[in-house]
């Protein structure tokens, strides 16, 4: 067994050797995808050799689950923070510019996500169907309640929020396209992005006056 699966208490180096390997390991699975990427590719990007690496992990499905665990936790955090108690429309909007922030902060880690979801999934769905389905549950029932309270129009929340992780994580998983098609306005894509996004989903959220 690794070292970093068998031991809970690991040195300084340890750590940063652990460390190393994972960003290492977060540029080639985002670049190459799970099944296009090896241990070697993962070594080399890390400055380590293979059986150095082999210390620290039994392989690459072992250092792609710790990432997409590690991501899960971050990529949740923006929907945790939808509070029941703000005001609706406010709310929804934050989290539009907290997943745009992270299209922006970490394209790596989305293009790594999308790869695990194109290919169905196989080693992150238990925690799909488990605490990302039970968080997406639980804040579509308060967007649902604020749309039966008529604090905001109408709207199926689930689809809500396919639709902003679409239109917000887009901008990280197409980013050469996104970059080629605005040419010399891809230096303010984000920004661009945030005042567009931030008055669609304002305007399609706004009740209509009585």
């Amino acid at each position: 067994m690794a070292r970093s699966a068998a031991s809970k208490t690991q040195t300084r180096i340890q750590r940063e050797k652990t460390e190393l390997i994972m960003t290492a390991a977060l540029e080639v699975f985002a670049t190459f995808g799970y099944r296009g990427s090896t241990i070697d590719q993962i070594a080399t990007e890390a400055g380590l050799s293979k059986p150095n690496l082999l210390y620290y992990f039994d392989g690459k499905q072992e250092i792609h689950t710790r990432l997409l665990e590690h991501l899960l936790d971050r990529w949740l955090a923006p929907l945790k923070s939808l509070d029941a108690k703000g005001e609706p429309i406010d709310e929804i909007t934050a989290y539009v510019m907290r997943k745009l922030e992270m299209a922006r902060d970490f394209p790596r880690e989305s293009r790594l996500f999308a790869n695990e979801i194109l290919q169905g999934a196989p080693r992150i769905m238990e925690q799909i169907s488990g605490p990302l389905k039970s968080l997406v549950d639980e804040k579509a029932a308060v967007i649902k309640s604020w749309s039966d309270a008529g604090l905001i129009a109408p709207i199926d929340p689930y689809h809500l929020i396919f639709s902003i992780w679409a239109t917000t994580q887009h901008y990280a998983d197409f980013d050469a396209q996104v970059s080629v098609i605005l040419d010399h306005r891809a230096a303010s894509r984000f920004e661009d992005a945030a005042m567009h996004l931030s008055e669609m989903f304002r305007r399609q959220l706004r009740p209509s006056a009585t």
